[in-house]
C-alpha cells in the first residue's frame, strides 16, 4: 500500500509540473505568433542561426524550370559565375540577392534560393532553378518544370 501511494503521488507530481511547462509554452507560442503576424495574412517563419527569418507569400501555383549544364562557368546578370551545385535562381524582376522560397506543390518540398540572374526566358515560367535546387524539391525527374509557390524574404 505504501509503495501504491508513493507512485500515485509521483504520477500526480508529473501532471502538475507538465501542466504548468505546457501552458507556459502556450503563452510564449501566442507571444511569438503575434511578433511574426505582421499584416499579412499568408506569413510562414523559419529559425535560422537563432534569428527569425520571415517569408511572405509572393506567387502560387507558377512554372518553375531549372538551367541547362551547359550555362555552368558562364556569367549571370548579377555578374556572379553561375555553378548549377548551388542554390540559386533567376527571375524576371526580383533584385538580385533576394532569398525565395521555393516549394513544390506536389510532394511540399521546399528550398531556399537566391537570385542572381534574369529569366526565364520562356513564356509562362516564373522561376529558373539551378539543377541542385531543382533535384532537390522534384526529388526525381518526369519533365524540366514544376509547379511551385514563391515566398519571398521579408527583409
Amino acid at each position: 500500500m505504501k509503495l501504491t501511494t508513493q507512485i500515485i503521488g509521483f504520477l500526480g507530481l508529473l501532471i502538475i509540473l507538465s501542466s504548468f511547462k505546457s501552458s507556459n509554452k502556450k503563452a510564449i507560442q501566442s507571444t511569438y505568433y503575434n511578433q511574426i503576424q505582421k499584416d499579412s495574412v499568408l506569413t510562414d517563419s523559419i529559425l535560422v542561426d537563432s534569428s527569425l527569418v520571415v517569408y511572405t507569400s509572393y506567387k502560387e501555383s507558377v512554372h518553375a524550370s531549372y538551367y541547362a549544364d551547359k550555362f555552368n562557368g558562364r556569367k549571370t546578370a548579377s555578374g556572379e559565375k553561375f555553378d548549377n551545385n548551388l542554390y540559386t535562381a533567376a527571375h524576371k524582376t526580383l533584385k538580385f540577392g533576394t532569398k525565395v522560397k521555393v516549394t513544390n506543390t506536389v510532394n511540399n518540398e521546399s528550398v531556399i534560393v537566391t537570385v542572381n540572374d534574369r529569366g526565364p526566358f520562356v513564356k509562362d515560367r516564373e522561376i529558373d532553378l539551378s539543377k541542385k535546387a531543382f533535384m532537390e524539391i522534384a526529388k526525381y525527374k518526369l519533365r524540366g518544370y514544376l509547379i511551385v509557390h514563391l515566398e519571398v524574404l521579408e527583409e
